[in-house]
């Protein structure tokens, strides 16, 4: 992997650790993070070995969000096709932090210290998100005239409700990690980094345990019924299920609980 990579990945089992790796720019996200995530996910989802994917980060924070130094110079060029490139990049930008909600794998994200702009943009597109006490959040963009545009607008109403969504949103202030948890953004919140890292490998290695396609489809289909309504939702699932059972799985599941033993999975 080249050095620069502004990630690294770690394997512990079935897990994969997706680390973000710029602790002196406390993660900032350049125009290296975001082609590199997309590559990281599009690896992950097709690694065999892993069943879930954790986000966390090494330094003091787990990213202040977008570098605001490599962002400026997207919008030096103010001719038209300056304006249809930014477009164009935007779109790109758009597609990797995408690319974290439709990697297969589920994803946690365990998150300590800033999580500002972008980083929300990022644990939005994830599937759980838990955090340290000491975190702080922010959709920093509305407090530095920009419109946030990588997803949060789109994927917090439907995490946290209307209601917080649109007040965080409408004044970019600071919330801290109980806010956070009361809200729904977080389902945890843990006293120290090490408790984080702890509750992240639990959670992970529950799911993990589990039949891995079961939790894929279960996935899929989560995302299909918020983006398609409730009855769409039931004619998919019932299409998914006709489709993928029985499966060997299933019949594993039912023989450990008859024989009292827990059940191994294999993905067939």
């Amino acid at each position: 992997m080249d050095t620069a990579d502004p990630f690294k990945v770690e394997y512990e089992g079935p897990i994969a650790w997706l680390i973000l790796n710029r602790p002196n720019k406390r993660n900032s996200m350049g125009m290296d993070f975001f082609s590199a995530l997309q590559a990281h996910c599009r690896e992950l989802d097709q690694n065999p070995e892993v069943r879930v994917v954790v986000i966390r980060a090494e330094g003091k924070s787990f990213t202040a969000g977008l570098d605001l130094m490599e962002a400026g110079a997207l919008l030096a060029d103010t001719s038209a096709a300056g304006r249809e490139a930014l477009r164009q990049t935007i779109g790109r930008l758009q597609d990797s932090i995408s690319s974290i909600e439709k990697c297969r794998k589920p994803v946690i994200a365990a998150i300590h210290g800033h999580c500002i702009g972008g980083g929300i943009d990022l644990i939005s597109a994830c599937d759980i998100r838990i955090a340290s006490n000491d975190s702080l959040f922010s959709i920093r963009e509305t407090r530095i005239a920009i419109i946030a545009d990588l997803g949060t607008l789109q994927r917090l109403p439907r995490i946290i409700g209307q209601g917080w969504f649109g007040e965080l949103a409408l004044t970019g202030r600071d919330f801290i990690a109980e806010e956070a948890l009361k809200m729904g953004l977080i389902t945890r919140m843990c006293d120290s980094h090490s408790a984080l890292m702890d509750e992240a490998r639990r959670l992970a290695l529950q799911i993990a345990a589990l039949a891995p396609l079961t939790v894929q489809g279960v996935k899929d289909v989560m995302l299909y019924n918020r983006d398609h309504g409730v009855y769409s939702g039931l004619r998919y699932v019932a299409q998914k299920n006709a489709a993928s059972l029985p499966s060997d799985d299933l019949i594993e599941a039912v023989t450990a609980f008859m024989e009292k033993r827990a059940p191994v999975f294999r993905g067939n």
